[in-house]
This record gives structure tokens, sequence and C-alpha cells, in this order.
């Protein structure tokens, strides 16, 4: 699934994505209401969570806001207000479940779950692009009628780039989609992953699909001469 993680407190949002990630998730994460509404305008989430307390104002604002213009995506409130009005206020504003902090990730993990059974309508569609396609609720992708053995990591980063075919997407910005805050710039690990993924996404004789452009970072694109 991709999430939306809306929380300003650094810590918690770091271990709370990788939580998340290290079970197959790709999460970006906003720290503020005005981040989150960048976010939501930038890519199609199949849920967010929500914290309620940010410093330039409360989430159900967004909440209120996603509801008015029809979005149905679904929304966990993640907050530290535990009181009975808060939870019935949060539900109220068109969330979808609440969740009291501290949490342990496997509940959170059980909730994404429960969400997906009750909704099945509002996971995410295939990504194709030319003859590759992904399909982001199995994980699984194909090129032409061959399936690619991917890592979590892999297809992340894959789904990353088809999301965006024809865009040339740098490595720092590739970086704080698919890895957390750990990752290091002066590391080549970024590289390391795009020379796999070429292997096993271009295969001998077809059109390559992913490309290199020099000093700028990575595209996928089939029309597009390496």
């Amino acid at each position: 699934m991709r999430l939306l993680l809306v929380e300003d407190a650094p810590q918690l949002a770091e271990a709370t994505a990788r939580g998340l990630r290290g079970h197959g998730h790709a999460v970006d994460i906003a720290g503020t209401l005005a981040e989150a509404r960048r976010q939501v305008r930038l890519e199609p989430y199949d849920a967010l969570l929500l914290d309620l307390g940010l410093p330039d104002g409360n989430g159900v604002t967004l909440l209120d806001e996603l509801r008015r213009t029809g979005a149905t995506t679904p929304v966990i409130v993640l907050t530290a207000r535990d009181g009975v009005d808060d939870r019935v206020s949060g539900l109220d504003h068109g969330a979808d479940d609440y969740l009291v902090k501290p949490f342990a990730l496997a509940e959170l993990e059980a909730r994404l779950r429960a969400l997906a059974r009750r909704m099945p309508a509002w996971r995410p569609d295939e990504v194709v692009v030319d003859t590759l396609r992904l399909d982001p609720a199995a994980r699984r992708a194909w090129r032409g009628d061959r399936a690619l053995e991917l890592t979590t990591t892999e297809f992340a980063l894959l789904e990353f780039l088809a999301r965006h075919a024809g865009e040339v997407l740098g490595r720092q910005r590739i970086s704080e989609k698919v890895w957390d805050a750990n990752y290091d710039p002066a590391s080549n690990i970024i590289d390391v992953y795009v020379a796999r993924l070429r292997r096993k996404v271009d295969g001998a004789g077809e059109v390559p699909l992913l490309h290199t452009v020099r000093g700028a970072g990575y595209v996928l694109d089939p029309d597009r001469q390496s």
C-alpha cells in the first residue's frame, strides 16, 4: 500500500514509517498540514495515517477538506487524544478508524488489513508503462508475459519510477520516497538498485525502459534513447 503518514514528531514518524516499509508499504511523511495538502495533490495514496495535533492546525481540517471534495481515501487517525469525544469527533468528520498513541506497529498493521477487507474498491489500480505492468495491491510486476521477481525495495523503486514515467527523477527525490531517513547521500545504493532493476526489467531483445540521465537521475521511458 502507498501511505501518507501525517505526523509532526520526527522520531515517531520515522520509526513508524520504517516499520511499515518493513512490511512492504511505500510510506511518505508530512510534518504539517501544508505538506500533507501538497503530497495529497501529488500522489494517489491508498490510505492516510493522520495525526490531529499539527504545528499549523488540526488534522481534522485536512479530513474535512478531503471529504468535501469527494475524496474517499481511507483515513486512520493517530493521536494522543484518547477521550471519547475526540474519537467520536474524528469519526464524525470522516475518519475510517482511530488509533490512540502510543500504539504497537502490529495493531496498526491489523487496522490497515481490516480497512482493506472492508473497502476492497479502493485497492490501487495497475500501473502500466508500455509492456511493463505493476499490480501495487499484490506487489507483483510483469514485462509482457514475463513475471519479474522483485524484492520489496525493488518493487517500491520501480513503482515510483512507473508512476512518474517520462519524468527524470533525481537521487534525492528517489531517496525521500523509497528509503528512510538513514539513507546516506554519499552511498551508491540507488545506483546499485537501479542496475539490478534494469537487469530484471529490460530483458534481451526488449525495448529499454529504464534509463540513466547523466548528472540528473533516472527515468522510466520507452521512447527515450539510451
